[in-house]
């Protein structure tokens, strides 16, 4: 029976970041005891705690009690992995193997947020059965983390997902919000690349399904193992940012598509395509479609709103 019980507790990290935010808002939003930690920009909302201090990790879980734990916790920037792995590799896979620890430790369905960047991107769409063959560092740390999770508790969910957008504080949050001073900026050309495929998707339907599965988790224990989920409209970067130009009615002339491979920075997969069915078939999933979804993102960004903003106010 559909029992209100708001005595249901979910501790998430990375609560600071682009999709922690949105997770902590989504289960926040629907009765659930919400705690949010974060590193750098913790307080004062969130419980400050470094992932690496295994100390901490055990205190905020041994004293909140959690039922789920939805790990937002990343560095998720494939040339920042390449530039500093060991750093890396501490957050994506010790952390994670420590927190799927404690998660055991008190019972708590541990929720892993992977990538689609561990797949090669040769032979899409992907299910959670095709056999990883990550590119780059970045898809090994969190493939390692995959896997180091799954190890320390059985009773996981990996939730693999791909490029992300959604409510940003900079627009340096995400790959996707990032193009879009080039997108209003016309004076100037600017390179796109048209090469790699995407899949861009918003984090508040990520969110939603975090929040989906932790609830389908409370009712029924066989809920764990992998899952992917994606947004489904196949776009290249140049694709994107013509459709932010469109979202916005702004010209888009000066955007030039890159159809070559890019040679700089960490190899990336040409097209790593996520199969969804198995969430699915679960009934679990929202999708926005991207032009909503990035004209609620960006607009608070858009120049001519802020100059408009300046003469009258």
């Amino acid at each position: 029976e559909d029992v209100d019980i708001p005595s249901r507790r979910v501790l998430i990290t990375g609560a600071t970041g682009l999709l922690g935010r949105a997770v902590f808002k989504e289960f926040n939003e629907n009765n659930w005891n919400t705690v949010g930690c974060g590193y750098r920009r913790a307080q004062p909302r969130f419980e400050q705690i470094n992932l690496l201090d295994s100390i901490a990790v055990h205190d905020i879980i041994h004293d909140f009690q959690p039922h789920v734990i939805v790990h937002c916790a990343a560095e998720r920037r494939p040339d920042v992995v390449e530039s500093h792995p060991d750093a890396a590799s501490q957050l994506n896979v010790a952390a994670s193997a420590n927190l799927a620890k404690e998660a055991a430790g008190v019972g708590a369905f541990l929720i892993y947020i992977s990538t689609d960047y561990v797949f090669d991107g040769t032979s899409p769409p992907y299910k959670e059965t095709d056999v990883p063959n990550p590119l780059n560092l970045y898809g090994k740390t969190k493939l390692e983390g995959e896997k180091a999770v799954l190890e320390n508790n059985e009773e996981t969910a990996v939730l693999r997902i791909p490029v992300l957008y959604g409510e940003v504080e900079r627009l340096e949050e995400s790959a996707v919000t990032v193009m879009f001073d080039k997108v209003q900026f016309s004076n100037k050309s600017a390179n796109m690349d048209h090469w790699q495929q995407r899949f861009p998707t918003n984090v508040k339907d990520v969110a939603a399904v975090c929040r989906q599965l932790a609830e389908k988790r409370m009712l029924d224990p066989s809920i764990k193992g992998t899952f992917h989920w994606s947004g489904n409209e196949q776009m290249t970067k140049y694709e994107m940012a013509c459709a932010i130009a469109d979202a916005f009615n702004l010209p888009s002339s000066h955007l030039r598509p890159i159809t070559d491979s890019p040679v700089v920075g960490a190899l990336r997969p040409k097209n790593a395509q996520l199969d969804c069915s198995k969430l699915e078939m679960l009934g679990i999933g929202q999708r926005t479609p991207f032009r909503a979804g990035i004209r609620e993102s960006l607009w608070p960004f858009l120049v001519d709103k802020r100059w408009r903003q300046t003469v009258f106010h």
